[in-house]
């Protein structure tokens, strides 16, 4: 296979076979053609070289995107476009080309999807800003990844890339058809990026740069905000500034063909022993974090307490934690072994507490003790034990004696 044929746009197989190697990671789920990975795999290499041949020659056109509803936690679905594998690979390719050149223009508080950017750092931000600046704008896109405009993404994009052929490439997977679950075809009409699509975050970035972030660098220079992805806190000196820039931030929303979710967008009271003031609101989630004004204890008195602004796992999270525990492990079979509890549930305890044990360990720890409840309950049906105290003995000794069996022991979170 001669794979260094020159093609009128520069990519080289070698860009899409590690392309692939990367979407690998994000999962199994189908397309519309509903070819599964194990079916790519069979005849990988040349599935890989039609892909580099279309792409490298401009005859590249993408598939249909399947459309799949997920449920959210209001009852409402929530419609992701899952696009085939190929058009995965293809999007990857383009994407990793797309970033390197956009990647240097997007502001410093902009944090989701972004090389060397986490979550961790975003969440610090918030928390470091909450500090100094009094009141916060928690904003809410509605419905942000479904009413992005197409014809204001591709003005955006002529800002930033000059290379024609990856324009074209975005116009086509803007202009997929969506199949929905009966099966019927439909057009995006004019906006919209499934859900699903590898390339879709960082378009996303893109029009929420020019949409937003730049923006407010312009109009509102001197306040600070954090973005991750389509969701944003907005940090203002006092009230009346948090209320002005709202009605700005409105008006700008119908500008670029957007619009703020009225009953998730609030302003903000960081109430705290310094910031004493009346607010009917003094508490917002951020990234699976809640924010508001708790008891602390002081550094220097043990014996003293005080109202600091702090962040900890919000409740949402902590009962999908809850159920993740019920559902991970059969709790009626007693012929397994403690150890085999543990395999199956270290990988997740390893997740929840890097994400959540960031700060407020307190709240997460709580959690984690409903799990311990659940090894005690086991524990008395397995070896028939009566009272509650014996069963604590049991496991206590066993903590005692091999204390990396699970995560949460070995982080101290029981």
């Amino acid at each position: 296979m001669n794979v260094h044929v020159t093609r009128t746009v520069p990519i080289e197989f070698k860009m899409v076979v590690d392309a692939c190697q990367k979407v690998r990671q994000g999962g199994e789920a189908s397309g519309i053609d509903g070819e599964s990975w194990k079916e790519f795999d069979k005849k990988i290499q040349d599935n890989l070289y039609i892909i580099w041949n279309r792409l490298s020659s401009g005859s590249y056109f993408p598939s249909a995107v399947r459309e799949v509803e997920i449920l959210k936690e209001d009852r409402k679905t929530r419609k992701l476009g899952i696009p085939t594998i190929r058009d995965r690979i293809a999007q990857e390719v383009v994407r990793r080309i797309m970033q390197r050149q956009i990647e240097p223009h997007f502001h410093k508080d902009s944090y989701g999807y972004r090389p060397l950017r986490s979550s961790h750092q975003a969440i610090e931000q918030v928390r470091r800003n909450c500090k100094e600046k009094d009141w916060v704008i928690d904003l809410d896109i509605s419905k942000f990844f479904d009413e992005i405009d197409h014809e204001l993404l591709m003005k955006a994009l002529d800002k930033l890339i000059k290379e024609k052929w990856i324009k074209t490439y975005v116009k086509r997977w803007l202009e997929m058809k969506i199949v929905n679950k009966e099966g019927k075809e439909y057009d995006r009409g004019g906006k919209g990026t499934p859900q699903g699509g590898v390339i879709s975050p960082l378009l996303a970035n893109l029009f929420l740069h020019y949409a937003l972030d730049k923006w407010l660098g312009k109009h509102y220079s001197h306040i600070r905000f954090v973005r991750y992805a389509d969701d944003m806190i907005i940090h203002c000196d006092s009230k009346e500034e948090a209320e002005n820039i709202l009605e700005a931030i409105k008006n700008r929303m119908k500008e670029v063909k957007l619009r703020l979710n009225e009953e998730k967008t609030y302003i903000v009271y960081c109430k705290d022993y310094r910031r004493k003031e009346k607010h009917n609101k003094v508490q917002f989630d951020f990234l699976g974090f809640s924010y508001q004004p708790r008891r602390s204890q002081s550094k220097y008195n043990k014996n003293k307490s005080y109202t600091a602004y702090t962040a900890e796992i919000n409740k949402r999270n902590q009962k999908k934690i809850t159920e993740a525990i019920k559902k991970a492990v059969s709790w009626r079979d007693t012929t397994v072994e403690l150890r085999a509890i543990a395999k199956q549930l270290n990988s997740k305890l390893r997740g929840w507490i890097n994400q959540f044990g960031l700060y407020g360990k307190g709240a997460l720890r709580r959690v984690m003790l409903r799990l311990e409840r659940r090894l005690l309950k086991w524990m008395q049906n397995k070896h028939k034990i009566r009272g509650i105290k014996e069963a604590i003995e049991k496991l206590n000794a066993i903590r005692k004696e091999k204390p990396m069996m699970f995560h949460h022991w070995a982080k101290g979170y029981c």
